[in-house]
């Protein structure tokens, strides 16, 4: 199975594409599982209206989905139960055993997958650059650790913005050279004689 994502991650892409398509990227099958089976961008943290569309793409490529968990950190409520293209996938969540970054989907015909699930409010620069991580089908970090690396990026990312927003606002690359201070006009002293001195 070849990386995937269901269209471009911009905003303006975005508002073009049907709102149930779901944006999700998948890791290339490889001779070693990696830790993280891909990436998957809900538009919301309403399980129950997110989880049908992405379980629709997910059946034809790896077997029926029967289960799903997640850590409910994350999500206002967790549903028991979705209905999904004719079948019906049962959904649990453990607190302290799962990520609260990670989704699990299970098949009773060929095993388990874990996605990292980026939270809805993601920019899409950030979004673009978890999914690859979580696609690598030599990645070894956990869902929570991505996270954590990508919030690093922002931060660095959101401070060099600060610094060139005060740059430009103090005149930055467009300040011209300092002025330079005019001369005052030359004064000349008339040449006085010389007096003589008193006695």
């Amino acid at each position: 199975m070849t990386a995937t994502v269901s269209h471009p991650l911009t905003a303006e892409a975005d508002d073009r594409f049907s709102s149930s398509a779901p944006r999700l990227s998948l890791a290339p099958v490889g001779p070693a599982p990696p830790l993280l089976d891909g990436a998957w961008w809900p538009r919301s943290r309403d399980l129950g209206a997110e989880l049908p569309a992405l379980i629709a793409v997910l059946d034809p490529l790896w077997g029926r989905i029967t289960r799903v968990t997640v850590n409910p950190t994350h999500w206002p409520a967790v549903p028991r139960k979705v209905p999904v293209a004719g079948h019906v996938v049962k959904v649990g969540w453990f607190l302290a055993e799962q990520d609260p970054h990670e989704l699990l989907l299970l098949s009773y015909r060929t095993g388990r997958w874990n996605l990292l699930v980026i939270p809805p409010q993601t920019p899409p620069e950030s979004a673009a650059r978890l999914m690859t991580a979580a696609s690598d089908p030599l990645g070894t970090a956990t869902a929570s650790r991505l996270m954590e690396a990508e919030a690093r990026v922002r931060t660095a990312y959101e401070d060099e913005r600060a610094v060139e927003a005060v740059w430009d606002s103090e005149g930055g690359h467009e300040a011209r050279a300092p002025a330079v201070r005019p001369r005052s006009p030359a004064v000349t002293a008339a040449a006085v004689p010389p007096q003589p001195m008193g006695r």
